[in-house]
């Protein structure tokens, strides 16, 4: 868990603890004057072009959000603003896992990557950063249709099964993000990188759920349009969030695909421009499309599709049985029959749960070997065992501290000493504790007496397979922390002297006092020193417009550097 005190309002009191452990504080004063200036001049472009492109939600968003242009919001400040529209703000350190991504959103909190893009990246960056978080993902999620989209989608997400690949992936993504967001990396750095992303986004196979959730979170959240095909508005994060792509993105030549279930399956390529890009007809059809995926996942299906996903996934995941039984572990194997599951195994800490609560006496600890069990019906039982009362399991022998014998439909055979039995608070059958058990399958032992004591769990069917455990009781250090953690720029002499001229500047129009007498000065140090700095060029003639001669000097020096045209051009509109 992080060491400083998180300034918690009504949202985020309620997040999970193990979650806290991915808050990072924001590190607000490590923010240059340059950062500053690049969030100011992000901001003005976006709204001046935004305003007639993006959904009308957009702008009143912004100001509900608590963001405004001139100046990195302040997470407190925001958190402050987004709790009365029920959701709040924390800070992150770059990407993060998308399981541990999805769960935040399901609680209703937005993270946001602290780091701000560097000059160099002005145009788009793709690591995400407090531009993209804040100003692309926040004003949007103040309508109300939209925010019920994030959580649910949040929901959902957090339970999405991935494969080993997945993760592979994840950390590529990350690593190459980390490099490009740092102008001291090597080229051959960025393309080793680039090259490795590119290679596993090529040979990532059949999709797992997760792949599928983040192509729907990619063609939606980030890069999403809505309306009609012929003019579409733009509310997706990194759109709003990048000069360039806002732009591009209407152009004819980015083909518009009507927003469907077949997006799950459209993969993207981070490292480049997307050739496509989906429109949606509404919010409501995001939610419709969403609960149309969801009943194709394993939560909501089960079975023996389900839980093979999750031992592939060779991650921890939660096997829901019909009598509410959950086990929480990583599933090693699982014997069938005529395509339905009649044994299963964890391997390593597992823990059982019931209502997403962890039965007494049943953490990671006790079973910290793993769990096996039958699943099926009961030879010669009409009734599901785990509806049985205990005067209807005694009339079938099954009574505690007598040895008895269950008989599986699957040819599985269970022979021990009942010592317990173990019940929901609704009455259902979840648990037949043995002692001297032994559990065979024709030839196989499954189980032997001298292994231990043997619970077997009730239930006819696996009604539900996810991704993590059913309760953190016993998995509160779950979720990977990242062991590659982006550097700290290193800042040469000639350009911390620069950031103290953005530092000058900021100061003079904050504080309203202006010293003309300074700005020919610093403005003079630019032309001679720094001939590739163009936006400070533009704060100070931002300044200097009550002097029109050394403002046309400005303009006239500007408009020479042609390396920033595009840049330079859409300031001087602005500034």
């Amino acid at each position: 868990m992080s060491e400083f005190k998180i300034e918690l309002n009504s949202i985020t009191k309620k997040l999970p603890k193990h979650l806290q452990k991915y808050i990072v504080k924001q590190p607000y004063a490590e923010y240059t004057a340059q950062d500053q200036a690049v969030w100011r001049y992000v901001m003005k472009a976006n709204i001046d072009y935004l305003q007639h492109v993006a959904h009308e939600s957009f702008l009143p968003g912004l100001a509900k959000s608590g963001i405004t242009t001139d100046e990195i919001p302040q997470m407190e400040g925001m958190n402050r603003i987004l709790k009365d529209i029920g959701w709040a703000a924390v800070a992150v350190d770059g990407f993060i896992p998308p399981a541990v991504f999805m769960e935040f959103q399901a609680n209703n909190v937005l993270v946001i990557s602290a780091d701000i893009r560097t000059i160099e990246h002005i145009k788009y960056t793709p690591a995400p950063d407090i531009i993209h978080e804040s100003a692309g993902h926040a004003p949007i999620i103040a309508k109300k249709e939209y925010s019920n989209y994030l959580k649910v989608f949040g929901e959902i997400g957090a339970k999405a099964i991935s494969k080993p690949i997945d993760d592979q992936l994840f950390k590529a993504i990350r690593h190459l993000s980390i490099l490009k967001e740092n102008p001291n990396s090597s080229k051959k750095e960025i393309d080793s990188a680039t090259e490795t992303v590119e290679h596993l986004q090529k040979n990532i196979g059949q999709l797992s759920e997760m792949a599928k959730v983040r192509n729907l979170h990619w063609w939606t959240v980030e890069y999403g349009l809505i309306g009609t095909l012929e003019n579409p508005k733009i509310y997706g994060a990194g759109l709003l969030s990048s000069i360039s792509e806002s732009q591009e993105c209407l152009e004819p030549d980015i083909s518009k695909i009507p927003y469907s279930l077949k997006a799950a399956e459209v993969n993207f390529d981070i490292t480049t421009a997307q050739p496509q890009l989906f429109v949606t007809e509404s919010f409501k059809q995001l939610n419709d499309v969403l609960e149309e995926f969801a009943s194709t996942m394993a939560f909501k299906t089960g079975g023996l599709s389900g839980i093979n996903k999750l031992i592939e996934s060779e991650k921890l995941g939660t096997v829901q049985l019909s009598s509410g039984l959950q086990i929480s572990g990583i599933f090693a194997w699982v014997l069938h029959e005529n395509n339905q599951p009649i044994y299963f195994q964890s391997s390593g800490p597992s823990s059982l749960s019931c209502d997403n609560k962890e039965l007494n006496g049943h953490d990671k600890s006790y079973h910290q070997d793993g769990f096996g069990s039958p699943v099926g019906s009961i030879v010669g039982l009409e009734k599901s065992l785990q509806d049985c009362s205990d005067e209807e399991l005694a009339k079938i022998g099954i009574i505690v501290n007598q040895n008895i014998e269950i008989n599986f439909d699957s040819g599985v055979h269970i022979n021990g000493k009942l010592i317990s039995m173990t019940r929901s608070v609704s009455g259902k059958l979840l648990l037949l504790t043995f002692d001297e058990c032994k559990v065979k399958l024709d030839k196989q032992n499954l189980f032997e007496p001298e292994w231990g004591t043997y619970d077997m769990a009730v239930g006819e069917t696996i009604t539900s397979c996810f991704a993590g455990p059913a309760s953190y009781q016993s998995f509160e250090d779950g979720g990977e922390l990242s062991s590659e953690k982006p550097e700290a720029i290193i800042y040469s002499k000639e350009q911390l002297n620069l950031h103290s001229h953005y530092k000058e500047v900021k100061s003079m129009r904050e504080n309203e006092n202006i010293d003309s007498k300074r700005l020919h000065e610093i403005f003079k140090n630019l032309q001679t020193n720094y001939p590739n700095d163009w936006l400070l060029s533009l704060e100070i003639l931002e300044l200097s417009k009550n002097d029109k001669e050394f403002a046309q000097k400005i303009t006239f020096y500007l408009k020479k550097l042609t390396n920033f045209k595009g840049l330079v051009s859409k300031g001087l509109d602005l500034y």
